[in-house]
């Protein structure tokens, strides 16, 4: 008896397709439940956040993507199956995926400016992050565009060609702000530097950074001009980072004394002024070395610590003023240039 009423269900078209709808919003419940109450909790429980937007994405678009499925299976059977209807499901389901897709761009967006874009002090990647997502929003929607196109039909030959010529024309207009942009992400990711350090640029330009942008980067020089240098240049650049590891840094004032001066005394008296100057750290212990000899004095050079890189100049500053005055009261001699000129007397 069951089977007589299966098999007049199997040979009806209108029942058979009923029948199917109904499999599929069973086993898209099925599936929504089991992403929601299985996958949703599991996803919580690993390290990474990926397969938690990834499960939160799917969560909401999993039962209308087996429902089109669906509609497409129980719709191959009908005399119009190949026909308008047919190609009505396709882009359904097209439209379908490309929420999902388009849902998963917008929350992995919107968490990366949660855990990561929010915690730097730069505007780079405020910036970089909604661009790429409107970047791959925008593809995915051109694509889109083409598979549904090509469902109805139609030929995407001359379209394929022609957006590949506007893409290379574009390519060239723009390549100089592309390069910067890109410049500007590997900044950010190979972290060269951060907001408020202090840099030296290959030109010999000292300054703090002010903004790192998705275009350039602006520098605040020591006489309070800012300067904005194009991130593609940053990016193959050598540039000397006052801040990293730390925020200490060594302090180097040369100096010269008159030969005839005993170098260990020299060494001595401008150790103690050295020690006894507020600011210059016991560890690493400040030294004095002996260098060379000049033509007209001996050449030492003092070094000593500070904690930051802010305090570098001042404390040169002030110890030059120290050593001087300790070889001043010591009695050790700091040498001029001088010449000697010889005559001959002719006869």
């Amino acid at each position: 008896m069951i089977s007589e009423y299966f098999d007049y269900i199997l040979n009806n078209i209108y029942l058979r397709f009923l029948f199917i709808l109904l499999i599929t919003v069973m086993v898209g419940t099925i599936a929504k439940f089991i992403v929601k109450r299985i996958l949703k909790p599991l996803a919580l429980k690993s390290r990474t956040k990926i397969d938690d937007l990834i499960v939160k994405s799917i969560s909401s678009v999993i039962f209308y993507v087996v429902l089109a499925v669906g509609f497409k299976i129980g719709f191959r059977h009908f005399e119009f199956a190949s026909g308008a209807l047919n190609s009505v499901i396709d882009t359904l389901l097209v439209i379908i995926v490309v929420i999902l897709i388009l849902r998963i761009i917008n929350n992995f967006a919107q968490h990366w400016m949660e855990d990561w874009a929010t915690k730097t002090e730069s505007t780079a990647d405020d910036r970089l992050i909604p661009l790429l997502e409107k970047i791959l929003e925008a593809a995915v929607i051109i694509l889109a565009i083409f598979f549904i196109l090509d469902v109805w039909n139609v030929n995407i030959t001359p379209l394929l060609w022609t957006a590949g010529l506007a893409g290379i024309a574009l390519s060239f207009a723009v390549k100089d702000s592309l390069a910067n942009i890109i410049g500007g992400i590997q900044l950010v990711i190979d972290k060269t530097f951060k907001v408020g350090d202090k840099v030296e640029l290959e030109s010999g330009q000292q300054g703090v950074i002010l903004d790192i942008g998705l275009r350039s980067t602006k520098l605040r020089t020591y006489d309070n001009e800012v300067v904005y240098i194009p991130n593609g240049q940053l990016a193959n650049a050598q540039i000397k980072n006052f801040t990293v590891p730390d925020l200490s840094i060594r302090v180097n004032v040369s100096f010269g004394v008159e030969y005839g001066s005993e170098t260990e005394k020299v060494r001595t008296v401008v150790l103690d002024a050295v020690r006894g100057t507020a600011g210059v750290l016991e560890n690493p212990a400040p030294s004095v070395q002996f260098l060379n000899m000049s033509d007209f004095s001996l050449d030492f050079v003092a070094r000593a610590w500070v904690a930051s890189y802010t305090g570098a100049f001042g404390m040169k500053i002030e110890l030059t003023d120290v050593i001087y005055n300790a070889l001043g009261k010591a009695g050790i001699g700091i040498p001029f240039p001088t010449r000697t000129v010889y005559t001959k007397e002719m006869e």
